[in-house]
């Protein structure tokens, strides 16, 4: 019997219901206890992944690397230099190369258009390493995180708190409304999600018996929340907005006076990185010297603190991935969700 994931991409959370995307949170899970316990899992043994890569990455490139290994295929990295999509080449054509060369395909860029096109004429399956509108495989690492450290997902509460229109405000929103957690995205007006997120959100949560609040107030936002979630304040790209952002953003600095505005006894800390939390990097010396600020979304206090499990997730990144490729590509024995 063929899986239900075979062959399938993984563009987006909402083309999943709740029971599959907890079933790759466990399939994750168990992954990780496989490779901790030096037991081989080459279930892409002989097959060749292609990943795409038109914004640079840290995390992202590591863990489809990584994975990809693991589990037996061999990775080849094609950067924003070796590809042409759309400039020289249309995604369609691409893709159709691409699609006859390789077994399965990620990409990580700006346009959702792009990797749905890819997806669209490929033929192989394509998994979205994140592109202006979504960051699913960020999801998985996010809430498999959270599931290792509650034991449980449905009935918390995670408060993101920042810039309430990026792919990470949106990919939390609907997905943690998918999976029955109350969201609260609390954010500056001007940066509310898109409406129609919103209500989507809202449907998911009706489904789920969850909460969604999308509110300006952080008394409000943060009160209940088990995780408290922020990412940088400007995304690639748009390092023009900087003073714009900060003057928006800095009431919504996630500092230990923050975190004391919750009502729970063991509240996380979540960040899918890099943070400016301190002046270690090129970046943060300069934002220091035009804006005098050494600490950005969020303080090194709280980044260094016990409850901060921002390196696990940066680590569940790799295990979730794997968790996907495996699914959809290696014809593994999964007749229902």
């Amino acid at each position: 019997m063929m899986s239900v994931f075979q062959g399938k991409s993984f563009l987006k959370e909402i083309d999943f219901t709740k029971d599959e995307l907890l079933y790759l949170i466990e399939f994750a899970a168990h992954l990780k206890e496989l490779k901790k316990q030096n037991i081989p899992h080459k279930y892409l043994t002989g097959k060749n992944i292609a990943l795409l890569f038109e914004k640079t990455s840290t995390r992202t490139r590591a863990a489809f690397t990584t994975a990809a290994i693991d589990l037996g295929a061999h990775p080849e990295y094609l950067g924003k230099n070796d590809i042409q999509l759309g400039k020289k080449e249309s995604v369609e054509d691409t893709a159709k190369v691409l699609g006859s060369m390789f077994d399965g395909i990620e990409y990580r860029g700006f346009s959702q258009i792009a990797v749905e096109g890819l997806a669209e004429h490929s033929g192989v399956p394509v998994w979205n390493g994140l592109t202006d509108a979504w960051h699913p495989t960020q999801m998985l690492a996010d809430f498999l995180t959270i599931k290792e450290h509650f034991g449980k997902l449905e009935g918390l509460t995670l408060a993101y708190v920042g810039d309430g229109r990026n792919n990470v405000a949106n990919s939390l929103l609907v997905t943690s409304a998918i999976l029955g957690i109350n969201i609260s995205i609390v954010t500056p007006e001007e940066l509310f999600p898109k409406q129609e997120l919103i209500t989507l959100a809202k449907e998911y949560a009706f489904e789920s018996k969850s909460k969604v609040l999308v509110t300006a107030d952080t008394d409000e936002g943060v009160k209940q929340a088990d995780i408290i979630y922020t990412d940088v304040w400007v995304s690639m790209g748009e390092e023009a907005a900087f003073k714009e952002r900060i003057d928006l953003l800095l009431p919504y600095q996630v500092n230990q006076k923050l975190m004391a505005k919750t009502e729970k006894n063991e509240t996380i800390f979540l960040h899918c990185l890099p943070a400016f939390h301190d002046l270690e990097t090129q970046v943060a010396e300069e934002i220091k010297e035009k804006y005098g600020l050494s600490e950005m979304e969020v303080t090194d206090e709280v980044f260094r603190s016990e409850n901060a499990l921002q390196f696990q997730q940066a680590e569940n990144r790799m295990h979730t991935i794997k968790a996907v490729m495996a699914a959809t590509l290696g014809n593994l024995f999964i007749p229902k969700v």
